[in-house]
């Protein structure tokens, strides 16, 4: 199996690639968010599979990367030493790099502190400061994590989401370990990146949806903070437009990244 050892832990990564064999693709590393796995970035591989070598990780404590203690002190420098192993292992050199809800804390880290190892960013309704996740951790330990994804989906999803794909998503977050949710929300409840993504120089794209749960004005604020940013803003009534709209974010994303590759 494809893993590359880390502090702690194996992180586990996946790689497709159906680009012509006889050419050089540039690599796109994906970034999953809170309580997902590398099947989260399912309905966006047809996309980017043919035209990049796409490289999808289990971060630290998902999926088959195993589970963290429920003390395990997690911190953005060890996701972003995370990050730099994976691309130095697989790549070789600097990548594009795509980050869905919380995975773009630790993409965004990266090209602000690592910045020679990252050609692009996109993130797609992260967050940058902590996430109103009030209730959450306690729902979870009395009711399981997959009763907790089932309840909120409607408002990460969005309305025009399928029952079936309701279910789907619920049982791929339904997976993690609560260790991992403690730990995980320990550090995501307290964590403020504005003043570093101030710090990033390469071309980055911030998509976003216009929702109660954070809405355009939210994502504007700081994504005008970033020196060579731009927003797009998918109409969709969920917060996790990679997830319910992955052909529309993905063509958004293929056409940003295609405007800055040589």
């Amino acid at each position: 199996m494809p893993y590359i050892d880390a502090k702690d832990c194996r992180l586990f990564y996946q790689i497709d690639d159906y680009t012509d064999g006889w050419t050089s693709p540039e690599t796109v590393l994906f970034v999953h968010g809170f309580t997902e796995c590398t099947e989260a970035w399912r309905g966006w591989v047809p996309h980017f599979s043919r035209r990049y070598r796409m490289v999808r990780i289990d971060q630290r404590g998902f999926g088959q990367s195993g589970a963290v203690a429920k003390d395990y002190k997690l911190t953005t420098e060890l996701y972003i030493d995370d990050l730099a192993r994976v691309i130095n292992q697989v790549a070789g050199g600097p990548v594009h790099m795509v980050g869905g809800k919380s995975g773009g804390i630790s993409v965004m880290s990266l090209a602000a502190t690592r910045p020679e190892l990252v050609k692009t960013i996109t993130v797609a309704c992260s967050p940058v400061t902590p996430p109103n996740a009030a209730g959450w951790v306690e729902e979870m330990e009395r009711n399981g994590v997959r009763a907790w994804a089932k309840r909120t989906q409607r408002s990460r999803m969005g309305s025009s989401m399928p029952e079936a794909a309701i279910d789907w998503w619920s049982d791929m977050m339904g997976r993690t370990a609560l260790s991992t949710v403690h730990a995980y929300m320990n550090w995501v409840g307290a964590i403020d990146i504005r003043e570093d993504i101030k710090r990033i120089q390469c071309p980055t794209l911030v998509i976003g949806t216009d929702t109660a749960h954070r809405g355009r004005k939210v994502f504007e604020g700081w994504q005008k903070t970033i020196p060579n940013s731009e927003l797009a803003i998918v109409p969709v009534d969920g917060y996790h437009a990679a997830g319910t709209a992955p052909d529309e974010t993905a063509r958004i994303t293929l056409d940003f990244i295609t405007r800055h590759t040589q």
